[in-house]
């Protein structure tokens, strides 16, 4: 049962990331993806210090106002300082993960959280942490959160599909027909930031980014249509999991390393294929090309 628990949560959290890394790999901010889940870490320590709990609001509240702080400060180097996109992001969230690690040092007492949690996670506690109803046990309270944070993404894309849409691929079309392109990008990336933090305890940052990019990235090799992309991105974040999880035991290693490392694998299979897809189908364009002439 406790396979089933830790497969399920990383499963759940590996589809929410991945829906929402797919607009961000589709808008060129894969990378933005990665800067909001270090630079949220002082929004937590902050929201720990305020609130004196680890309750999940004042977590997910922090965590907003940072990634919502990350994404304004890119915009401000990358359009007021004129700097690359690339540099804005790497400045911003060194910057902003580095003064999160300082504060854990300083208020080490006060703040129960550990940078190589934050880091690394450790899914295998997952089925430690259960939330009992009387005396009926239904399931880890990780779990339940990771699939709100789930259910509250899928309303986003579902409900908001036309306006993530329009702003994704066109922002000047979508400005024209009176969509607010700046209502949905802050939308997107406060719902990054959010998930970001509901998954830092159980899997940690590094998996995050993996799931936030690896699988849409994956997907994107497929299909040039958004709805298969997400489709296919909640396939290979669900495989990724379930393989991850028996190759941690196979190799008595890492979960969410070896998590990561399969979704890596399923990349390259996949780009290998449309690689030898695609060397065929030229090599059929240009024997034609031949036969005509």
């Amino acid at each position: 049962m406790e396979a089933l628990w830790i497969i399920l949560v990383g499963s759940v959290i590996a589809i929410s990331c991945g829906l929402l890394g797919s607009f961000l790999v589709l808008r060129k901010m894969a990378m933005v993806g990665d800067a909001i889940s270090h630079a949220v870490l002082p929004g937590i320590v902050l929201a720990y210090l305020f609130s004196g709990s680890r309750g999940t609001i004042p977590m997910l509240i922090g965590a907003a106002a940072l990634g919502v702080l990350t994404t304004l400060l890119i915009e401000l180097f990358y359009k007021k300082a004129k700097l690359q996109i690339d540099a804005s992001i790497g400045i911003t969230f060194t910057w902003l993960f580095a003064i999160g690690i300082i504060m854990i040092s300083l208020f080490a007492g006060q703040v129960d959280l550990d940078q190589d949690c934050v880091l690394y996670g450790e899914i295998a506690y997952v089925p430690l942490d259960l939330w009992f109803i009387g005396d009926f046990n239904i399931g880890p309270r990780t779990l339940w959160i990771s699939a709100a944070m789930l259910i509250v993404v899928l309303l986003i894309i579902i409900r908001g599909y036309k306006g993530l849409f329009l702003t994704t691929f066109n922002e000047e079309y979508a400005s024209a027909l009176g969509i607010n392109v700046a209502f949905w990008h802050y939308l997107l990336m406060s719902s990054v930031s959010l998930t970001t933090v509901i998954s830092f305890e159980s899997v940690g940052a590094i998996l995050v980014v993996a799931f936030l990019i690896v699988p849409p990235a994956t997907a994107y090799l497929l299909t040039t249509k958004l709805k298969q992309m997400l489709w296919l991105t909640a396939l290979f974040a669900v495989l990724s999991s379930i393989f991850g999880y028996y190759l941690a035991v196979l190799i008595n290693g890492s979960i969410a390393g070896a998590m990561a490392t399969v979704a890596g694998v399923l990349f390259v299979i996949v780009w290998g294929i449309t690689a030898v897809r695609k060397r065929r189908e030229r090599k059929v364009v240009v024997e034609n090309l031949d036969m005509r002439i």
